[in-house]
């Protein structure tokens, strides 16, 4: 087994080029042997084994930088780094990251999670290494679909202001989640399309370069002229990178390690940003990821032999919060023809796609552009429209700004779904949504819900579409609801007003969003082992507007109020309520509970709320302590 010699880089550098690619069998079946035990991300990671074999052989990493998008893909980097021994653990708590960590290994030379961040990072890299004068290369590796989000197009247009050594390294594979959308795919199409032209090209280019009859001024007069020969070849229109002066390469092989790396040993010789295009295929050498690149992006558990993925029993249980919200906006969708759905490239992850699939032409799948996907949506309401815009809590940090300037100073009814807010689990800190309740909550304009189950839910967005002041934001978690039958008769919602579930005399509970539910575990544990003790509960769920009645009325019945959100500590629910008694309540002592001021790293979510103290035995023993003090 060549890959037990690999320890480090550096051991890999020592084998003959010949016996890379069993090396890349042996490393990919490793990956398919390690996730079928601990879930993760397949499909991304299996299409560039090659790739990371090439990039590791040729760069003399660390020292060499090497950037990955997004960084569900960096398994073999991570396998080839130093951690083999412990990639069992990944993404599991206590282990290492799904994703690149610079606190984690050298080798990680910038953290990742999020996508469309590459090539700014790499560019940064590179030019602090030519200001230090440093001769370092560095490789941003940015996906196809990572390649539609904004920030990766600033990147290429900063990319030749400052003198660097900048390699990006497309990986296209037609992918992101789902199937790319948009003017980048196609344009990437077309260069496939044209690989004889684009080899020939650079071929053309070498050839004159190595003989001195075309310098860096003749490269671009080359570059001009072969543009020009529109009518006479299948390429029909420049290409956006050499537009931008940026030198590309490509389409080639990105599964021929042994071509990959002659390529890398030829661009380490080129000064001056440029591109790598390489074609892979997502899942490959795995034949049902291959089939099934949606499904296998992150599979869970499975059979490594057979491809069966290993299902729990779901009968007699709640379905996803995600699924009854994909299943709620169709039936709304029906029944109202102004609706439309807006998802930066999630379709199937926030299930979206069972609109899309029955109504086609109603549903907006923008690419990996969050910022783009809330003021389309805010085009979209000022025309009279309702569209609901379905961004991942952690993403739509990057639409920040286009909330408050694009949609609530306008005051536009667009609605605003916030999956996988709160602890998401093992995708760890880069995905935690962990701060939507304190960035949205001083904003003007913005109505701010959280449901505690299905049913609220269901109202909470049967309420938004017909509301028409400005608009309104509905946060849910990842992963399973807490209603077998969810699919209730929806009724409109009173906006920002709580709704008490339980009364008592010892204190008052505050809740928001689902961890009210553990919320009343916890009530029920103290009052079992306490039955001198009762508490009150109260259902908030509304950040904004506040309801200040029901607090009035915790407050005139209780000197000790509990507040509960799944959340960042400061900034949030709690903290407005703690503002609110400060001001009208003196004496008045709230207690906050929610996230700590830190980044939750990876876990389950079970294993999170229990070290945060977020599960029913920590908020009882939280709810306890205060109450007999």
């Amino acid at each position: 087994m060549i890959l037990e010699t690999i320890n480090i880089p550096a051991d890999l550098r020592r084998l003959p080029l010949l016996q890379l690619p069993q090396l890349c069998d042996e490393l990919r079946h490793f990956i398919i042997e390690q996730c079928a035990q601990t879930p993760g991300h397949l499909g991304s990671s299996l299409g560039v084994v090659e790739l990371t074999v090439a990039l590791h052989y040729v760069f003399q990493t660390p020292d060499d930088r090497i950037v990955w998008d997004v960084g569900h893909q960096a398994y073999a980097h991570k396998i080839l780094t130093g951690r083999r021994e412990r990639f069992h653990t990944n993404r599991q708590f206590g282990g290492i990251s799904g994703f690149p960590n610079i606190h984690e290994s050298e080798y990680d030379a910038f953290s990742t999670g999020h996508s469309s961040t590459s090539i700014s990072a790499a560019l940064g890299l590179s030019v602090a290494s030519c200001l230090k004068k440093q001769e370092r290369n560095v490789v941003a590796v940015i996906g196809d679909g990572a390649m539609t989000g904004g920030l990766a197009f600033e990147g290429l247009n900063n990319a030749t202001i400052n003198p660097n050594n900048l390699l990006i390294v497309l990986n296209d594979n037609q992918m992101a989640i789902d199937p790319i959308e948009g003017g980048m795919s196609k344009f990437l199409s077309s260069i496939h399309t044209s690989k004889t032209y684009n080899h020939l090209r650079h071929h053309l280019y070498q050839m004159m370069h190595r003989v001195h009859l075309i310098d860096e001024s003749g490269r671009k007069k080359l570059i001009r002229f072969s543009n020009s020969l529109k009518s006479i070849h299948a390429s029909d229109r420049n290409n956006i990178f050499e537009g931008l002066n940026i030198r590309y390469f490509g389409p080639v092989d990105g599964h021929d390690v042994l071509n990959l790396v002659q390529v890398f040993q030829e661009l380490k010789n080129h000064k001056g940003p440029k591109v790598l295009h390489i074609l892979t295929k997502k899942g490959k050498g795995f034949a049902p990821a291959e089939r099934e690149v949606t499904t296998w992006h992150a599979p869970g558990q499975f059979d490594p032999l057979t491809g069966l993925r290993i299902k729990k029993n779901n009968e007699n249980e709640p379905p996803l919060f995600q699924t009854v919200f994909g299943e709620t906006l169709l039936e709304l969708a029906r029944e109202n023809d102004k609706i439309v759905g807006i998802t930066p490239a999630m379709p199937s992850g926030c299930s979206m796609n069972i609109m899309m699939k029955a109504m086609p032409n109603r549903v907006f799948d923008v690419g990996i552009a969050e910022g783009h996907a809330v003021t389309f949506s805010a085009g979209l309401a000022k025309e009279g429209l309702v569209p609901f815009c379905n961004i991942y809590s952690s993403f739509m940090q990057r639409a920040y700004d286009n909330v408050i300037h694009d949609v609530a100073l306008q005051q536009l009814p667009v609605v605003l779904c916030l999956d996988r807010a709160g602890l998401v689990g093992s995708d760890g800190a880069t995905h935690q949504g962990a701060f939507d309740l304190a960035y949205f909550r001083c904003v003007p304009n913005l109505t701010v819900a959280a449901p505690m189950n299905e049913h609220e839910l269901r109202d909470m967005m049967y309420t938004a579409q017909q509301y028409r002041q400005g608009p309104f934001a509905i946060r849910y978690p990842r992963g399973k609801g807490v209603l077998v039958d969810w699919r209730n008769e929806m009724h409109e919602m009173a906006i920002g007003k709580a709704v008490m579930l339980k009364d008592g005399v010892s204190a008052a509970v505050l809740s928001l969003g689902t961890l009210g539910n553990t919320a009343t575990n916890a009530i029920g544990l103290v009052e079992q082992n306490h039955p001198e003790i009762t508490i009150t509960h109260y259902n908030m769920r509304f950040l904004k507007p506040l309801d200040t009645d029901a607090i009035d009325a915790a407050c005139c019945h209780h000197k000790l109020i509990f507040t509960v959100e799944d959340g960042t500590i400061l900034g949030g629910f709690g903290s407005a309520v703690a503002e609110y008694v400060s001001e009208y309540h003196a004496g008045i002592k709230v207690v906050r509970l929610g996230l700590p001021d830190t980044f939750v790293e990876h876990g389950t979510q079970a294993e999170l709320f229990h070290m945060l103290g977020l599960d029913a035995e920590g908020m009882a023993a939280t709810f306890l302590k205060h109450i007999k003090m």
